[in-house]
């Protein structure tokens, strides 16, 4: 091995710390989760495992995407749940499956859009209009349905959107199919450039000619899609569209991303951590929930995940900083 070539090694290492030691982490929960947990290791568990984790992921992937971008969104477990509704009516009006499926998708993004838009052009903070949109639809779809289970009844193609293929759940099929496409978006495109280089220094990108307003508006409305195919899922999973559902999915959203290694501050992350932090919240979710750990500890827990991998995330952009310097 030539002079050079060790610390091309030891800097290629370096840069995948984070999902190496996540990685790590997630076999010592398998191991933890197994020895403690009855129940853990079974199939059907599994399965659940891989729901659950669909329902983080799918939305996870965008929110990679905007938090690179230097922005927020809080609004994903209301718009969730919003859109369940909305699509639960659409189908007790006579509206054709996949017609409802694409008007729903629409949506998504339309509402996704005026946050993105707030954002871009009126320079309401990110944070600001999603809590904003967090609150109106949490509102609307309860107003809508007084805080009660939409039925749709049978349906077929609602019905096969739940149907395990292979003993695996199709909700975890697609997580792992756009897993591939947002990976491919954000390395290979120019589109994901621009997203890094807005995150990074959105003055600088500016001057290079990328239009940051356009980019901030299409992450989110990529947000709103995202979660509205969330919505669609979450009705095939429950049969009905439900106001009350997916309550602080956000926060697991959020924190699966964080954890994966994406700055806060924006410009630094992977769909590689992503996954991997979707790995980890669900694994230690779905532990304490089979340990019958107190559901307001759970909280804590994932509180304390937040603040840790920020902290985290801290300490890595000074170390970065000090070897630049």
């Amino acid at each position: 091995m030539s002079a050079q070539a060790a610390p091309t090694r030891r800097a290629g290492l370096a840069g995948h710390m984070n999902e190496l030691s996540l990685l790590a982490g997630i076999f010592v929960l398998y191991a933890v989760f197994a020895a403690t947990a009855d129940g853990f290791m079974t199939f059907h568990n599994q399965i659940n495992i891989l729901r659950d984790a669909a329902t983080i992921g799918i939305a996870a992937w965008a929110a990679t995407l905007i938090i690179i971008a230097g922005e927020i969104d809080v609004s994903t477990g209301p718009m969730v749940a919003f859109v369940s509704v909305i699509l639960a009516y659409f189908l007790q009006w006579g509206v054709p499956t996949l017609p409802a499926f694409a008007l729903a998708l629409l949506l998504g993004g339309a509402l996704g859009g005026i946050a993105g838009a707030l954002r871009a052009f009126c320079d309401v903070p990110s944070f600001v209009a999603t809590l904003g949109l967090w609150s109106a639809l949490r509102g609307i779809a309860l107003y809508l349905t007084d805080a009660l289970p939409v039925s749709i009844g049978r349906n077929p193609v609602v019905d096969a959107l739940d149907r395990s293929f292979l003993g695996v759940p199709p909700s975890a099929i697609l997580m792992l199919l756009l897993f591939a496409v947002f990976l491919f978006i954000s390395r290979k495109t120019a589109f994901g450039r621009s997203v890094y280089a807005v995150g990074g220094n959105p003055q600088a990108a500016f001057l290079s000619g990328i239009n940051v307003a356009r980019v901030r508006v299409m992450v989110f409305v990529i947000g709103g899609v995202m979660a509205a195919l969330s919505g669609i899922l979450l009705l095939s999973r429950l049969g009905s569209g439900n106001a009350t559902a997916a309550s602080g999915l956000e926060f697991d959203v959020i924190a699966a991303v964080v954890v994966g290694g994406t700055a806060l501050s924006g410009g630094r992350g992977s769909m590689v951590g992503t996954l991997l932090g979707v790995l980890v919240i669900t694994l230690i979710g779905n532990g304490l929930i089979l340990l019958g750990i107190n559901p307001f500890i759970q909280q804590v827990v994932r509180g304390l995940i937040i603040v840790g991998a920020v902290l985290a995330n801290i300490q890595a952009i000074k170390r970065a900083r000090a070897r630049q310097a």
